[in-house]
């Protein structure tokens, strides 16, 4: 039996163990840089909630991780005619210079990490090359970047953002340096697409509303020279940037190994917050956030609300001290909107960027008792790749028998039906809300994580 003398010398030794390893120095910014993530056309920093969670529990500092919400996310027609709730190319670039100073000011770095989706993808092309982004960028990720454009036809919309005949993108993709590159030299590239599934690097036009058109855009429109170009087979549009598969080459990328896992590890404890915002990512000022732990297999409230707040002029509805292992239902009320019940699976760690999003009924809801929205914001529903099913339909309304074009299915139940469950599944992932009445200008909302 060991002594007392023992057991006192080894309860020392792990006590400074453990006092070790919660005093360990944090990583240099050589080693684990301020990352930036630059959503996509019309999207909001909450889509890279379960990527950030995967950088997290690979070690990532939580505060060098920073996902921005662009006002007006959505780009212009024509890219050099002012448009309301629009912004230019020029608009973007500018957003995300501020805000990457912003991020060096506020970590003492001297160069950040840029990630974008998409569009997203464009306004750090153009920040890097033409914003003065080159000195302060170490490294670049671009997931489902139409670098090429999404269609290249002339006399069709030529002066658009996603047009590959457009200034801006000829000017973005001129050959640079010796090799002729297409990228700005001196910071590292990585472009990230599909195979041949991502809507928007396709040969035909069916995505873009002229089915049978070529568009002069291939599979690989996303790739660039100078950048090493990886294909993830399969992914969607979307999940060039947040699937799981995405995230482990982007951590290859950065930190020349894999990984140690693209699960996300759970929290013991689980702090929520985000934005109340509407379609243009301005805060939905004046508006209340309640929110209602709820059974995950009925949709009905446990008890009474968990969480209430008042919005006020930086839309945060939070913080929220949540349950890993429980569902929640967020109900988002807005001057200007009826009443969003947005339905959730448990969050198993915490996050900054639960961002909520009204959702309108339309004339076409008009006879409709209620409406449910099922909704997929980090990727697409799949019919051929992905088991899902809405309220008992596969596949869901509206969801084609093929392609990966569509990220939101809507049922409108009779007038004969009474308030019930509504569930979705996708994949390994299942919600399930109650319908309330769209006739008091409520909706529905189930809402994927993953």
């Amino acid at each position: 039996m060991p002594s007392r003398r023992t057991l006192l010398a080894l309860g020392l030794a792990s006590t400074a163990m453990l006092t070790a390893c919660a005093t360990a120095p944090s990583p240099s910014y050589t080693e684990r840089p301020p990352i930036v993530f630059m959503h996509g056309n019309g999207d909001s920093a909450a889509l890279w909630l379960a990527t950030i969670w995967r950088f997290e529990s690979n070690g990532w500092p939580r505060d060098r991780l920073f996902a921005l919400d662009q006002p007006y996310p959505l780009a212009r027609d024509d890219d050099a005619v002012a448009q309301p709730g629009r912004s230019s190319t020029s608009d973007s670039a500018l957003f995300l210079k501020a805000e990457v100073d912003k991020v060096l000011k506020a970590t003492g770095a001297g160069k950040v990490v840029l990630i974008g989706n998409s569009r997203g993808g464009n306004t750090i092309r153009n920040y890097v090359q033409n914003g003065g982004g080159a000195a302060v960028v170490s490294h670049v990720v671009l997931g489902g970047n139409p670098a090429h454009g999404i269609w290249a036809v002339k006399g069709f919309r030529e002066n658009n953002e996603f047009s590959g005949l457009s200034g801006f993108m000829q000017q973005l993709n001129a050959p640079k340096g010796p090799n002729g590159d297409e990228v700005t030299p001196g910071v590292k590239w990585l472009t990230l697409r599909s195979d041949n599934n991502d809507k928007y690097a396709q040969p035909d036009g069916v995505w873009i509303g002229v089915p049978g058109q070529p568009t002069n855009i291939g599979f690989d429109g996303p790739a660039l020279k100078g950048a090493t170009n990886v294909v993830l087979p399969r992914v969607d549009h979307r999940e060039t940037s947040f699937s799981p598969a995405a995230f482990a080459a982007t951590w290859q990328f950065l930190t020349g190994e894999a990984p140690r896992s693209t699960a996300v590890a759970p929290e013991a404890k689980v702090v929520l917050d985000g934005r109340a915002v509407g379609a243009e990512n301005l805060s939905l000022d004046g508006g209340q956030v309640t929110v209602y732990a709820v059974d995950p297999a009925t949709g009905a409230r446990r008890g009474d609300a968990v969480h209430s707040k008042s919005i006020g002029a930086d839309g945060r509805w939070g913080p929220f001290n949540a349950r890993g292992d429980t569902a929640y239902e967020f109900v988002l009320s807005a001057p200007g909107y009826g009443i969003t019940h947005i339905y959730r699976s448990p969050f198993p760690r915490s996050s900054r960027v639960v961002n909520l999003r009204p959702e309108r009924l339309t004339p076409a809801d008009g006879s409709a008792q209620a409406v449910v929205v099922f909704t997929r914001p980090r990727g697409y529903f799949d019919a051929q790749r992905d088991s899902m099913r809405f309220d008992g339909q596969s596949p869901p309304p509206g969801v084609p028998p093929r392609g990966s074009g569509v990220s939101s299915s809507r049922l409108r139940l009779a007038a004969a039906q009474p308030q019930r469950a509504v569930t979705g599944e996708f994949n390994a992932e299942r919600i399930t809300g109650l319908a309330w009445p769209a006739a008091q200008q409520h909706v529905t909302v189930l809402e994927l994580t993953y």
